[in-house]
Formats: structure tokens, sequence, C-alpha cells
């Protein structure tokens, strides 16, 4: 069995406390284009496992969009109402992967951050495609982040995701390491997916016109980076792709 993101309180906790600087430079900027978030026929987005709400605040603040953000977490959506609280972002508590609260063909765009490589089931990851599709309107696009399977082993600035020289099969458990901001380490177990994998599963779901993006760093418009732990001369995220974007469209 994986980390436990559903009861686990101090698991919360830790995740909301990491400091998410590689995605927030590569990951969600990719996402954030790939939805075209910020063309005026994307009013409505889901956030499809928000965790603390950290993305989902992002997209609101930045784009005139609703966002549903949902997650199997209560404490998580404690913390995503208490501290990322906004008025265009509506937090809903799943106990299955069905967005009941959601009528299809309802929403413009879906997202799905660090939700796949956290489960361990992949007919639940293709239930997870399934309804995604459904309650996108036709031309809506879907989008999945996940850390790359092809740089498995690789420390990362703020993580390592699985163990050097290690080859791990479809499924199979790696153990992660977030790098804290107080400079104490929070232990996570999560799941190897090959790249293949998320392209067959969004093209099972329904979706057309499937890409995979895996951007370094210098790849991505206007990253910040100064005065961070990036700032350094090649990095590891400059080198080696952190991150694997999916993205299928309805």
């Amino acid at each position: 069995m994986g980390t436990n993101w559903k009861t686990g309180d101090g698991v919360a906790t830790g995740f909301d406390s990491y400091d998410d600087l590689p995605e927030r430079v590569l990951g969600y900027p990719t996402v954030f284009a790939a939805l075209r978030l910020g063309e005026p026929d994307v009013r409505t987005v889901v956030d499809y496992g928000c965790g603390p709400g950290k993305v989902s605040l992002r997209v609101a603040q930045r784009h005139d969009v609703r966002v549903h953000a949902a997650d199997i977490s209560a404490t998580m959506l404690d913390i995503a109402r208490t501290r990322r609280a906004h008025p265009r972002v509506a937090h809903h508590l799943l106990d299955r992967p069905r967005l009941d609260f959601l009528a299809d063909d309802s929403v413009d765009a879906a997202m799905c951050c660090y939700v796949f490589i956290n489960i361990g089931d992949l007919d639940v990851i293709r239930a997870i495609a399934a309804e995604a599709h459904r309650v996108l309107r036709p031309g809506g696009r879907f989008a999945v982040l996940d850390t790359n399977p092809d740089t498995t082993g690789i420390r990362f600035s703020t993580f390592e995701s699985g163990e050097p020289g290690v080859r791990y099969e479809a499924g199979a458990q790696r153990r992660v390491l977030l790098h804290l901001p107080d400079g104490g380490v929070l232990e996570l177990l999560d799941h190897h997916w090959p790249r293949d994998t998320y392209g067959e599963v969004l093209t099972a779901g329904g979706f057309r016109d499937v890409t995979v993006a895996a951007p370094l760093l210098g790849d991505v418009a206007g990253a910040e980076v100064a005065g961070s732990l990036l700032e350094v001369e090649r990095p590891a995220e400059a080198v080696h792709a952190p991150f694997l974007i999916t993205v299928g469209v309805k």
C-alpha cells in the first residue's frame, strides 16, 4: 500500500509545507498553457486531486475562471479552505472517482496533478480519466502532470522519486523524498507508471490528439528562478526533465 493521502494528517501538513519550486517553474505553467487558460472560452476548470489548494489558488489568481477543487482528503481540503480561500474556488470532498457535483459537458478544462502516481490500481486511474472526459465539454482539454518516469532516481532541487539505478515495473511502489524548507524530509510512497501508460489511459478514456511534454529548465518562458535553488550552474532540472505532462482533447 502506498501513502495514505485520505486520512494521513501528517502527510497533509507536510505536503502543504513543501516548496513546490520546480513544479511552479516548469510543471504548472506547462499545464496552464496546455489547458489554454486565459482564452475567453475557458471559464470553468476542474482541479482533480487538489490537495492543499496551491494549484487551484494560482489558477484563480491568474485567470478569470471558476475552479472546482476536489480531493479525497478532508484534511487537505480543510487546509485549502483555511489558507487558500478564493471566491472563485469551490472545494469538494470525494469518496469515489465520480464528480457527482458536475453535469456532463459542463466544464472547459480539467487537470490532475500528482494523482495518477499516487494510485496503484490502473482501473481507478482509468475511471478518473473517463470521469474527466464526461464532465468536459466537446473541445475541452484534460492535462495530467506527474513526475517523469524516465528520470526516476535523479535528485532534483526539492525532491527525488525512486532509487538511482533501480528499474521499476508498471505500478511498482517507489520511495519519494520531498525536501522541506525547514531542512526536514517528507517520505512518501507512490507508484511508477511508464510514459506509455498515460497516453493509453487518456486514449481509452475517449480523448483524442493526445500529446506529451517533458519540459526542461529554459523551455518555459518567464520562469522565475532568481534567488532560488534553481539558480545554480546546470541544475538537474536543466538536464533531466522532472515532469511528464500528458494532454488530451475531448
